[in-house]
């Protein structure tokens, strides 16, 4: 015996199969996101309030004016957040677009010149693993002004992954291809454009990837040192200030960092799989 469905009923059952898909695709998030909320209020309870705020004491201390309204500017430094990471997005565009151009070029340079690459190795190595702020009191003096500085302390902290990985993408090209050129007899330009760029393009994306995590941790940091405005400025501004909400400010601030690095990362990402598809 068998039992038929009737269209109506069956157009019915998409919607809520629809519907459990996606409340099985959200619940991981909901769940893990709210037992870390619960579990941030708990140690709050037992820490107190005045030294590690609650999220309910951070949502209630920071509504007026910091959430419902990210883009007050009462003059000078006294803006809402919304405006305090937009001062640090433009900063962190022009360091990181240097290092992006620049880096490339390099490591472009590098990968294909092997003696070059060799014999600049220990340099790159040496150089990458100074912290960003030890840079920043050489800018200065170069300089001689901090919104340059702070540019500048970006874009050498996020030049060398992207050095280092397109470096090794081009020496990672597959041998076959590069005879393949030499029996076409293909000229330098015409290897670069539909060998080298194509083959490279994972590789160069993985370091803008890794550099631009980088460029928003740097400006944060160079911000708190010497900056008119950012978001670093902000919460080195509001632990000065002291006050009943400074903690509050500076958490919601923190939070704030975390989701636009979060935005930025996966936005280099999405270029990445488009270019790395063009290539394809």
């Amino acid at each position: 015996m068998t039992t038929t469905v009737s269209p109506a009923r069956a157009a019915g059952r998409k919607p809520r199969r629809r519907l459990k898909a996606n409340l099985r695709s959200v619940m991981p998030y909901v769940i893990c996101i709210g037992a870390f909320l619960l579990a941030w209020q708990i140690l709050s309870g037992i820490l107190g309030a005045a030294r590690l705020p609650g999220p309910i004491n951070v949502l209630v201390e920071t509504w007026d004016p910091y959430i419902s309204q990210p883009f007050y500017d009462d003059g000078g430094t006294s803006k809402g957040l919304g405006w305090q990471i937009l001062i640090s997005l433009q900063r962190v565009a022009v360091g990181y677009g240097l290092a992006a151009v620049v880096g490339v070029a390099i490591g472009g340079f590098l990968g294909m010149n092997r003696f070059a690459g060799k014999g600049f190795d220990p340099v790159i190595q040496v150089l990458r693993t100074v912290p960003p702020l030890a840079w920043f009191p050489i800018s200065l003096m170069v300089f001689q002004d901090a919104n340059t500085s702070a540019i500048f302390v970006i874009f050498i902290t996020a030049i060398w992954p992207i050095i280092i990985n397109t470096a090794v993408g081009i020496r990672e090209i597959p041998q076959d291809y590069t005879n393949v050129a030499r029996v076409l007899r293909l000229r330098k330009g015409a290897y670069i454009r539909n060998i080298v760029v194509p083959a490279t393009v994972p590789y160069v994306f993985t370091g803008l990837r890794i550099s631009v995590g980088l460029a928003w941790l740097a400006i944060v940091a160079a911000e708190m040192l010497k900056a008119d405005g950012g978001i670093g400025y902000f919460i080195w501004d509001a632990y000065n200030a002291g006050g009943d909400s400074s903690s509050s400010q500076i958490i919601l601030a923190i939070l704030y960092v975390g989701v636009v690095g979060l935005a930025l990362d996966r936005l280099v990402a999405y270029v990445g799989t488009l270019a790395a598809k063009g290539g394809n």
